[in-house]
């Protein structure tokens, strides 16, 4: 893990606010959705992407019945159903 030197406060309402500089550079928009994952004493955050449920591939989804599916799976789905 990379430090960036950057320190933040945590306000009364528990916000951090991430610096332009790092939203830029990993390509996070005003609205984009984090995932927040806990490792030990680690707080981690991570730009969001819906993956296939399958295969976990986040190319080419396609959303069927409330999953996330790539194309590659349902073509394989559709084959086995025939």
């Amino acid at each position: 893990m990379k430090s960036t030197g950057i320190v933040r406060k945590v306000d009364d309402l528990g916000r951090v606010v991430i610096p332009i500089e790092l939203r830029r550079t990993l390509n996070i928009e005003e609205k984009d959705a984090l995932e927040i994952y806990v490792d030990n004493d680690k707080i981690i955050l991570k730009k969001y992407e819906p993956a296939c449920v399958f295969c976990g591939d986040a190319d080419n989804i396609v959303n069927f019945r409330g999953k996330n599916v790539c194309v590659n799976c349902l073509k394989a789905m559709q084959d086995k159903a025939v």
